[in-house]
C-alpha cells in the first residue's frame, strides 16, 4: 500500500466508515479477504438492496455472488477504491446522504442514478460498470452543457 492508501485506510477505520462495511459484510454472511490498496473484499453480498453487483462502504468492497469474477478486475477495483477515497473525504457516512442526492439527481437529470452522479463520474462511469445517458430535455429544462451532445 502506498503512503495515502495506508492514511485512507486509516481515516476510514477511524471515521467508522469501515466498521460500518465490516458490520454490513458480517450480517450479510460475506467471506471477507484482503483486496489490493488496502480494501476488504466481502463476497457473497445477498440482500437485493442496493442493486449493484459491487459497492463499497467505507475500505470494504461488498461482491455479489454472481459478481465474485469481478474481484479480479482491476478497474472495478480502481473504481470502488476511488469511492473509499470519497469517504474518507466526506469524513465517513456523511458520504451515504450525499450520495444519495447525487443519484437523486442524476435521476432526475437522465432517467439514471449514475450518469450525472458526481460521485460516480468522478469513480469513472464505465470502469463501474455505467454507461452514460444524456440530459433529458423537457418543458422549460435547457441543455445541460456538460452533456455530450448526440
Amino acid at each position: 500500500m502506498t503512503p495515502l492508501e495506508k492514511l485512507r485506510a486509516g481515516w476510514n477505520l477511524l471515521n467508522g466508515s469501515t466498521l460500518a462495511g465490516l458490520g454490513l459484510a458480517t450480517a450479510a454472511r460475506c467471506s471477507l479477504a484482503r483486496g489490493p490498496k488496502g480494501l476488504i473484499l466481502a463476497h457473497g453480498y445477498r440482500p437485493r438492496l442496493p442493486k449493484a453487483s459491487a459497492f463499497t462502504v467505507g475500505n470494504v468492497v461488498l461482491l455479489r455472488r454472481a459478481a465474485a469474477g469481478l474481484a479480479d478486475s482491476p478497474l472495478l477495483l480502481a473504481h470502488e477504491s476511488r469511492h473509499s477515497t470519497q469517504y474518507a473525504l466526506c469524513l465517513g457516512l456523511p458520504f451515504l446522504p450525499l450520495y444519495a442526492c447525487a443519484a437523486l439527481w442524476s435521476l432526475w437529470r437522465t432517467g439514471d442514478p449514475a450518469s450525472r452522479n458526481l460521485f460516480e463520474r468522478h469513480a469513472g462511469l464505465r470502469a463501474g460498470g455505467y454507461t452514460e445517458r444524456t440530459v433529458r430535455r423537457g418543458p422549460g429544462r435547457r441543455r445541460d452543457p456538460a452533456a455530450p451532445v448526440v
